[in-house]
């Protein structure tokens, strides 16, 4: 008699686990351990937060000039091209953004040396020429790309796409929160000032978890942080969050990947939080009449004032713990400079350029001094840097093209040695000719000075050990103190 045959009434659900336990007698379950290990590194990497030697800084503050500053009108002055203005450049011209290349363009401002140090720096600023021996001059950056999009995230991530995580990210991932208060990363935005060319991914995780992105702040705005308002009814969202955390926990517990719900977790209480942190935060009522004037709060120029504001906050920021702040230049739309790269003149340089200098020059320097002044400048580092530079022949003549082979960047504090000046263009500042250096050694210096080595700082992620530096980078020493 033949055994009765099962009658199978739909296909059989098995998950991965069920399938690799059932399969070839359990040696799927082999293949599962290797997986769930990869896993388990990439999503809870071994790594604890906290500075690999003694930091020389506990916090960033990054002031982006988007749209790429001209090196040449600014911090590398260049007698050449006064001495031969009008004339065709004496060396290959190497393949611009638009290829609309004109002749030797003289800078509109004059140099002049400022502090102890004696460091040149441009009629532009004014203001910051009186900081000069707090800072460090790179002249010998350089970038790999000469588009807006693919620059800003070089500069911001290391890689010139997007997803990847940003600088910002990886030193809240490296070293943890200072304040529950909140986020470790902040982009601050006023006076309608638009997110660089590239998008929000420029101030992504990436592949980190998210709880490292950046939060941005609107600094003049009547609601800073979208969606997160003082609370009403503080006891019902405070049982309502934890009635979500029992539920996403129980979830956790059931699922192999649980990074984005962790972080979802930790995301929910920390605007929970951010409520009553907010608002005090972006309350300047109560700063003196002396600090409003010296950022230039109340200036009549609405952009200069707008960008004080956000010098001021992200004063305020740094006092609370918070480790990166990012700040967002505004445009006024001259010389094709535009709302995400308001620094990029194509043309009319000399009023485009002189506007935006007016827009940043006295707010940082006052940021420099007043960190100084409160005993935060030495634990606080300022990063000063556009995606590229600027051509040193014209652009339909009265402007200047993208440069990626040489230009300017300036970082002050943080265990910086002031007042000097490292690398150097050639006679025309096209080409670095000394002390060559990228991003990733710029990056790597950052990281340094935080307390992090560059090398060590990595995320498992596609199958390999990712870094910020990727496989480069060479902490620049002569600038430290």
């Amino acid at each position: 008699m033949f055994a009765r045959r099962r009658k199978i009434r739909g296909p059989i659900e098995l998950s991965r686990r069920e399938m690799l336990a059932r399969s070839s007698t359990g040696f799927g379950l082999v293949a599962l351990s290797s997986l769930l290990n990869d896993e388990a590194r990439a999503v809870s990497p071994s790594r604890v937060p906290g500075p690999d030697f003694s930091p020389r800084a506990k916090r960033v503050i990054f002031c982006f000039m988007s749209g790429g500053v001209s090196h040449v009108d600014t911090f590398d002055p260049k007698p050449r091209l006064a001495q031969d203005h009008g004339k065709p450049l004496p060396v290959k011209i190497e393949r611009t953004q638009f290829n609309n290349n004109g002749q030797i363009m003289a800078s509109p401002w004059g140099f002049r040396p400022y502090g102890e140090s004696g460091t040149p720096v441009s009629d532009l600023f004014p203001h910051i020429g009186q900081q000069v021996d707090e800072l460090a001059v790179v002249r010998s950056m350089t970038a790999n790309f000469s588009e807006h999009a693919q620059g800003n995230f070089f500069l911001h991530t290391g890689f010139p796409f997007l997803g990847n995580a940003s600088a910002g990210a990886w030193i809240n991932y490296g070293l943890g929160s200072a304040n529950e208060n909140l986020p470790g990363f902040v982009v601050l935005h006023s006076g309608g000032s638009s997110v660089p060319h590239g998008g929000v991914g420029l101030f992504s995780s990436g592949f980190l978890p998210a709880v490292h992105q950046a939060t941005q702040i609107v600094a003049d705005s009547d609601e800073p942080v979208r969606d997160v308002r003082p609370a009403e009814a503080t006891a019902l969202q405070r049982s309502q969050l934890d009635f979500l955390a029992r539920m996403d926990r129980r979830f956790v517990e059931t699922s192999q990947n649980n990074s984005e719900i962790e972080a979802a977790i930790a995301n929910y209480e920390t605007a929970f939080r951010m409520q009553a942190a907010v608002p005090d935060l972006v309350d300047i009522s109560r700063e003196t009449k002396a600090t409003r004037d010296a950022y230039g709060i109340d200036d009549p120029e609405p952009k200069k004032a707008a960008y004080a504001r956000q010098c001021l906050l992200a004063r305020r920021l740094v006092e609370r713990g918070v480790r990166f702040v990012e700040l967002s230049c505004l445009a006024y739309n001259i010389g094709g400079g535009n709302a995400a790269n308001p620094w990029d003149q194509h043309g009319d340089v000399k009023n485009g350029h002189a506007r935006m200098a007016l827009q940043v020059d006295q707010p940082i320097a006052a940021l420099i001094a007043d960190l100084r002044q409160r005993g935060l400048l030495d634990e606080t580092l300022i990063i000063w840097a556009g995606e590229f530079g600027r051509t040193p022949f014209s652009q339909g003549g009265s402007g200047r093209d993208h440069n990626p082979f040489g230009f300017s960047v300036f970082l002050a504090g943080g265990g910086i040695q002031g007042g000097t000046v490292y690398g150097a263009t050639d006679e025309f500042g096209y080409h670095v000719v000394d002390k060559k250096c990228d991003v990733y050694d710029l990056w790597a210096t950052v990281l340094h000075l935080m307390g992090l080595n560059h090398h060590d700082l990595t995320y498992r992620h596609g199958g390999r050990d990712v870094r910020l530096t990727d496989v480069h980078g060479d902490v620049l020493r002569e600038i430290i103190a």
